[in-house]
């Protein structure tokens, strides 16, 4: 199936508990900001626009040619933000938009290409997302790292900061997915990667649903769909995405990397 025509928004709040004005943070002498907007602009989205809390993220982006919204400052979440998007860029109810978030640097442009096709494949969907294999123990003991389970239809079960599914036989600590040589045996447990498909109407939908008991116990905020009985269609990748900039250490990260 071709890309369908979507439009990719970028939700840029300026304050930042670990790296405060993250979005204008430089990198190569562009804000951070940009850089994700160009990388999205090399998605087949057909337009890609910031949707920013503050106007000093608005008028950086204005400045290199980066398409931006200002939005309420006061919106508690991402999705409060894009859903005020929505609105002020006339989207009608079926339309596509894929949350790209403001401090992905290096997204890749085909997995946004990928979270906009699986939610045109997926009627029934009302989101997507997208996820890849586990490859340590590490990884999928750490509460920071979100685990994805599928059905059968590649919808997502549960999403979680615990290490699930559970293999009850597998012994304590061990990466009971992978044989001797490290090779995947059977299957492997996902890693929920942050890209979001919307249909713009469920979009405007979701700040108004009741947060979910379990999105308050996990503190993820994707599970009040699946607790309000909508679904969400989960592209695998093969490939883990580049890491985005939470802290000051990931920041220079980026730009030693940005800079060889």
């Amino acid at each position: 199936m071709n890309t369908p025509a979507f439009t990719v928004l970028i939700p840029a709040r300026l304050a930042s508990t670990r790296l405060p004005g993250k979005p204008l943070a430089d990198i190569a002498g562009l804000p951070m900001v940009v850089h994700v907007a160009r990388r999205a602009q090399l998605s087949g989205a057909e337009r890609c626009i910031v949707a920013a809390d503050d106007e000093r993220i608005v008028a950086a982006c204005l400045e290199h040619g980066v398409p931006a919204l200002y939005t309420d400052p006061g919106h508690r979440s991402g999705s409060d933000r894009l859903a005020q998007a929505c609105s002020l860029l006339g989207l009608v109810d079926e339309d596509i938009v894929v949350n790209v978030q403001g401090d992905e640097p290096l997204i890749d442009p085909q997995l946004i290409d990928a979270v906009a096709r699986l939610l045109a494949e997926h009627p029934q969907a009302s989101m997507s997302t997208a996820a890849h294999a586990i490859t340590d123990w590490a990884d999928f003991a750490n509460p920071n790292v979100v685990k994805v389970v599928l059905d059968a239809q590649g919808m997502a079960q549960y999403f979680s900061r615990a290490p699930i599914p559970y293999a009850r036989d597998a012994a304590a600590g061990s990466a009971w997915w992978q044989d001797e040589s490290g090779a995947v045996s059977g299957f492997a447990p996902l890693r929920h990667i942050g890209i979001y498909g919307y249909r713009a109407g469920f979009l405007r939908e979701f700040p108004h649903l009741s947060a979910a008991p379990t999105e308050q116990t996990e503190a993820l905020e994707q599970l009040r769909a699946l607790w309000h009985g909508h679904r969400i269609a989960v592209h695998v990748t093969r490939e883990a995405p580049g890491a985005g900039v939470d802290t000051p250490e990931d920041l220079q990260r980026v730009r030693d990397l940005l800079a060889r």
